[in-house]
């Protein structure tokens, strides 16, 4: 049984009902994989809401693990920040503290952005976003 990080671009896909990403959930389920998310997702989500999704959301969230954010990811994710910068490379911030929370959990991370997160580290899996 493994672990996967859900990013915000996979979690908006399968709140808005996203048939590919909720086929995609359900395999990863039924392999005994536990999704989570981490508190970066938690706030892009819910700044992200549209009127009545609040409820949805919220059952979502509780059926997923939270994955840790502490002062080691926020070394790791300031480590990778300053590294690509030094080779010319500008990383978000955001992406930085949900690969290092991913990394946390085992290194898996699924996302609809796969180029945000070049960090060697981890497994990497393309949900491809809005489908």
């Amino acid at each position: 049984m493994g672990q996967v990080l859900l990013d915000t671009t996979v979690v908006v896909d399968l709140l808005r009902g996203r048939e590919g990403a909720a086929a995609r959930l359900r395999a990863l389920r039924e392999a005994g994989d536990l999704p989570h998310v981490c508190a970066v997702t938690v706030e892009e989500t819910a700044r992200g809401l549209r009127p009545g999704e609040e409820d949805a959301v919220g059952r979502f969230l509780s059926g997923v693990g939270i994955a840790p954010l502490g002062r080691r990811e926020g070394w790791v994710a300031g480590t990778w920040r300053r590294q690509f910068r030094e080779h010319g490379r500008t990383l978000a911030q955001a992406d930085c503290l949900i690969a290092a929370a991913a990394l946390a959990l085992g290194g898996r991370l699924a996302t609809g952005n796969p180029r945000h997160f070049p960090m060697t580290e981890l497994t990497v899996e393309e949900w491809p976003a809005g489908r």
